[in-house]
C-alpha cells in the first residue's frame, strides 16, 4: 500500500520546549526578575484595582481604562481607536448577543457565506477585512463557530488596527476582546426576566456573595427560548451558567477560578431567495436548466417571496456545547510590579443540519411560462461536525520604572498555546466507503412562495474523510511607553511568534482518481498530511502629545501577520490557495494618525481618527499563469467618536465611520485593478443616548449602514448582476425604563420603530439573504436581592 501523502515545510525551526517546562520556567524567571527589582523598591503594598471598579463612574458610559494589562496607559493617552462597550450601555439596549453589541461600533458588517454554504456563529468583518477569528475572551483567543452570548460579560473592547504585537497573528483589522464578570468582595445579587416579540423568554441572574474577608464567589446564570423577529420556525434556544471563585482579594496576591459552560439546542436559518428583490437578475438560465428570454423575463419580473418564508426542515438542527475553564494568578511583587500567570483550556462542539435554499428550478417555469405559484427552489442540506480546543498559558509582568530620567511602564510575557480544530466529512452521492454502501440522497425542491418545513430531507452522512488542524505558537513579546516629556509619550511593542500547524486529511477514492492513488481499492481513504512552521515578528510604534492634561494627539503605525493556515488550521496543496504552505504570510500595515479629548469636566470623550490600511502578499495569476503574492488591498478610512456623559443624567454613546476599500495590485484580470471589497460599506454611523429624570430613563438610537456592494468590479453593468449589492439602511430604536423601587426596575425596549424591511446578510453569489428583523419589543424586569 502507497504511503499517505505528506508535505512539510519549515522556513526557520529553532528548537521548541515542552508546553509546560517552558511556562514554569518562564514564571521563574519572569518572578526573579521582579524580585530583583523590589529589593530596591519600598516595602509598601499597593493592591491593584479590581475590573470592576476601574471606571471612576461605574454608571457612566465612558471606560477610563481597558480592562487588559497589556494597555498601561488611560485610554485617553492610548495611541490607537479603542472602544469599549460598558455593559451600561448594553443593558439599555437590551443586547443579548455579541453581534448585538458590535452594533455600538461603525466600520463592523455582518457577513453569510460563499454561494450555496452558510456561515454561522459570529461572522463579521472589521475594517473591510475578515475579523471572526480575531474574538478574545480575557485577552485570549476564543475559536470555534458559535453564537456568543454576553451575559457574562463587563464589557465589550473593539481595538482596531493591526494589533499584531498585542495578540499575535491574525487581527489583521483589530481584534475584540470580551471581558468576564468576576467575583469581588461586594454582595449583590440581580435577575431579569425578559419578554418580547417570537415568544422571546429570557432570564438571567447575576449573584456575588463575599466569602470571608478576602475571598468571594460569584455566579452568572442564562436561559432563553427564542424565536426569530420575522422568521418561521427559526429559534435560540440555550442555557449557560458561569461560576467564579476569588481568593486574596485585597491582597498582594490573588486568585480566580472561573468556568463557562454553554448549552445551546437552536433552528438554524437558511435564508430566503432574493428572487423580487430590487436589483434581482437571473438571465437566460437558471440553476443548470436553460430557459428561453420569455421565461427569464418571467423570473426576473417575479414578486418577492414572504421574508418569513423557512425553506428548511423541522429537523434542521444546531446543537452547541462549549465549556470554558480559567485559572488566573496575580502577584504585586513591589507597588509598581506585577506578575500575572493565566491559564485556560476550552472547547467548543458545533453540531449543525441545515437546508440552503439554492437556484429555482427552470423546468418549473415551462414554456410558455407557468403559474408562479407552481415555481420550486432547489434545497441543498450541509451538515457541520467541529470541534475545537485550546490550552494556553500566559505569563506576564508590569512594572514602572526609571531608567536614564525618563519613567517606563512596561509589559513583557510569554504565550503559550496549542489550538486544535476537528471537522467531520459528509456526504450525499451514492458510493461505497470501507465496505459500506450509502444511497444518494436527494431532496425535494420546496416551492417558491410556499414552502413545507415538513417535507421529509435527508441528512448526509458521515465519510470517515475528516480534516483535522492544529497549531502550536510560542510568543514573547514586550510593550514599553516611555514619557519623554511631561506632554510627550512614545509607545512601541515587539512580539516574536514560532508556530507550527499541522493538517491531517484525507480523500475518498473513487473510480475518477483512483489511478491517481496507486494502492487504494474504490471506497477506500487515502490519507494526507500537510505542515508548515515559521517565525512571525509583529510591531508597533507610536507618539502622543498631549498639548493639555485632558487631550492628546498621536501618530501610530503597526502591523499583523497571517501565516498560511492561520485562520482555520487547514493548509492546502494548491498553488492559487492562500493557505498553501509554501507562501508567505500576509501582512497587513496600517498608519493612524488621532487625536482625543475629555470634555466637560473630563464626562465626555471626542475623538478622530485617520487611518490607511494596506493588506500585502495576497496570492493573484498573473498573465503566464503563475501564482504570484502580488495583491494587495487598501483601506482608506476616517473615525469619530464621543462616549460618556453631556451632563449628570444625559449619557450618549456614538460613533461615525468613512471607509474607501479597493484592490490596487492584481494579476487576475485586467478589469481587477482598484475594484472594491466586498460588504465595505462607505458610511456606518451608530448613536445610542439616554436622558434620566428622576425614576425615569428614555433613550434611543439609530444606526445607518450605507450600501453593502457584493459585486465590485469597477465599471461592471449593474442591471446585469443579480442583487449586486446590500442597499443601505437606517434603524431606529427606542427605550422607556422605569425605576419602580429601590430594587425593581422595569424596561421596555422597541426595534426598529419604524418597521424599515432590509437586508442583514447576502450571500456572495446574491441568490439567498437573511431578513433584517422588524419592528419587535422586549419588556425587562430586573430585580435586586
Amino acid at each position: 500500500m502507497a504511503k499517505p501523502a505528506s508535505i512539510r515545510s519549515r522556513k526557520h525551526a529553532p528548537g521548541v520546549h515542552p508546553f509546560l517546562g517552558t511556562s514554569l520556567v518562564a514564571l521563574s524567571a519572569l518572578t526573579t526578575v521582579s524580585t530583583a527589582v523590589a529589593q530596591t523598591a519600598p516595602q509598601e503594598t499597593k493592591t491593584l484595582e479590581e475590573v470592576s471598579v476601574k471606571a471612576s463612574r461605574t454608571s457612566s458610559f465612558k471606560a477610563e481604562e481597558s480592562a487588559s494589562n497589556k494597555f498601561t496607559q488611560p485610554l485617553l493617552d492610548t495611541p490607537k481607536t479603542v472602544q469599549v462597550v460598558k455593559k451600561e450601555v448594553l443593558r439599555e439596549q437590551g443586547a443579548a448577543s455579541l453581534m448585538e453589541a458590535l452594533r455600538n461600533t461603525p466600520g463592523i458588517t455582518m457577513q453569510l457565506g460563499e454561494g450555496g454554504n452558510t456561515s454561522a456563529g459570529d461572522t463579521f468583518q472589521m475594517r473591510g477585512f475578515a475579523s471572526q477569528q480575531s474574538t478574545f475572551v480575557d485577552g485570549i483567543r476564543d475559536l470555534g463557530a458559535v453564537s456568543r452570548d454576553i451575559f457574562n460579560l463587563e464589557q465589550v473592547e473593539i481595538v482596531k488596527g493591526p494589533a499584531g504585537a498585542d495578540v499575535g497573528r491574525g487581527a489583521s483589522s483589530g481584534y475584540i476582546n470580551l471581558i468576564t464578570k468576576l467575583a469581588t468582595t461586594e454582595d449583590a445579587s440581580e435577575a431579569s426576566l425578559t419578554v418580547g416579540s417570537a415568544d422571546k423568554k429570557r432570564v438571567t441572574a447575576d449573584v456575588n456573595r463575599q466569602l470571608g474577608e478576602n475571598s468571594a464567589f460569584r455566579i452568572n446564570a442564562m436561559a432563553q427560548d427564542s424565536g426569530t423577529p420575522g422568521r418561521d420556525f427559526v429559534k435560540q434556544k440555550g442555557e449557560a451558567i458561569a461560576p467564579s471563585l476569588a481568593f486574596g482579594l485585597g491582597t498582594p496576591t490573588r486568585i480566580h477560578l472561573y468556568s463557562l459552560h454553554q448549552r445551546q439546542d437552536n433552528v438554524p436559518d437558511g435564508g430566503v431567495p432574493t428572487i423580487g428583490l430590487k436589483g434581482a437578475y437571473r438571465g437566460t438560465a437558471t440553476g443548470t436548466s436553460p430557459v428561453n428570454a420569455t421565461q427569464a423575463a418571467a423570473i426576473n419580473a417575479g414578486r418577492a417571496v414572504d421574508s418569513s418564508n423557512f425553506y428548511g426542515s423541522r429537523d434542521d438542527r444546531e446543537k452547541v456545547t462549549a465549556d470554558m475553564f480559567t485559572a488566573k494568578i496575580e502577584h504585586d511583587v513591589s507597588p509598581k510590579t506585577t506578575v500575572r500567570n493565566i491559564t485556560r483550556y476550552g472547547k467548543s462542539h458545533v453540531d449543525r443540519v441545515l437546508t440552503s435554499v439554492g437556484a429555482l428550478v427552470g423546468t418549473n417555469v415551462g414554456n410558455p411560462v407557468t403559474d408562479s405559484s407552481q415555481w420550486t427552489v432547489n434545497r441543498s442540506r450541509q451538515r457541520i461536525d467541529q470541534v475545537n480546543e485550546i490550552l494556553v498559558n500566559q505569563t506576564s509582568i508590569n512594572t514602572e520604572q526609571t531608567w536614564g530620567g525618563l519613567k517606563h511602564s512596561l509589559v513583557g510575557g510569554l504565550e503559550l498555546m496549542h489550538e486544535s480544530q476537528t471537522n467531520k466529512g459528509f456526504g450525499t452521492a451514492a458510493q461505497t466507503i470501507r465496505g459500506v454502501s450509502y444511497a444518494a440522497i436527494t431532496n425535494p425542491a420546496a416551492n417558491l412562495y410556499n414552502p413545507n418545513a415538513n417535507d421529509t430531507l435527508g441528512i448526509p452522512y458521515a465519510t470517515g474523510v475528516n480534516t483535522d488542524g492544529s497549531t502550536t505558537t510560542i510568543g514573547l513579546y514586550a510593550l514599553d511607553t516611555v514619557d519623554l516629556t511631561q506632554n510627550l509619550k512614545v509607545n512601541a511593542g515587539l512580539r516574536l511568534d514560532h508556530y507550527s500547524i499541522k493538517t491531517k486529511a484525507g480523500t475518498l477514492i473513487t473510480s475518477d482518481n483512483l489511478a491517481a492513488n496507486p494502492g487504494y481499492a474504490v471506497g477506500g481513504i487515502a490519507p494526507s498530511s500537510l505542515s508548515d512552521s515559521d517565525n512571525l515578528v509583529s510591531w508597533n510604534l507610536g507618539v502622543v502629545y498631549k498639548p493639555v492634561a485632558n487631550g492628546s494627539v498621536y501618530a501610530a503605525v503597526a502591523n499583523a501577520l497571517t501565516p498560511p493556515g492561520g485562520n482555520n488550521f487547514v493548509l492546502s496543496a494548491s498553488a492559487t490557495n492562500q493557505a498553501n504552505s509554501a507562501l508567505d504570510p500576509q501582512e497587513t500595515t496600517t498608519i493612524e494618525v488621532g487625536t482625543k479629548w475629555d470634555l466637560l469636566d473630563e464626562k465626555l470623550n471626542v475623538s478622530a481618527a485617520i487611518y490607511r490600511a494596506e493588506n500585502d502578499k495576497q496570492t493573484s495569476v498573473d498573465s503566464f499563469g503563475q501564482t504570484l503574492q502580488f495583491g494587495k488591498t487598501r483601506v482608506d478610512g476616517i473615525e469619530f467618536a464621543a462616549v460618556g456623559q453631556i451632563t449628570n443624567f444625559w449619557q450618549v454613546s456614538a460613533g461615525l465611520a468613512f471607509m474607501d476599500a479597493k484592490q490596487i495590485k492584481q494579476f487576475s484580470s485586467a478589469t481587477s485593478e482598484n475594484n472594491g471589497v466586498r460588504w465595505s460599506p462607505e458610511m456606518t454611523a451608530s448613536v445610542w443616548t439616554s436622558y434620566t429624570a428622576g425614576d425615569f430613563t428614555l433613550g434611543g438610537g439609530v444606526r445607518h449602514v450605507s450600501d453593502q456592494k457584493r459585486v465590485i468590479t469597477k465599471g461592471a453593468d449593474l442591471s446585469t448582476q443579480n442583487v449586486p449589492k446590500i442597499p443601505s439602511y437606517t434603524l431606529v430604536d427606542l427605550m422607556a425604563a422605569y425605576k419602580v423601587s429601590k430594587n425593581l426596575n422595569l424596561q421596555l425596549n422597541v426595534y426598529n420603530l419604524f418597521d424599515k424591511d432590509h437586508i442583514e446578510k447576502l450571500n456572495n453569489n446574491g441568490g439567498r439573504y437573511t431578513p433584517g428583523a422588524p419592528r419587535t419589543v422586549s419588556l425587562t424586569a430586573s430585580v435586586k436581592f
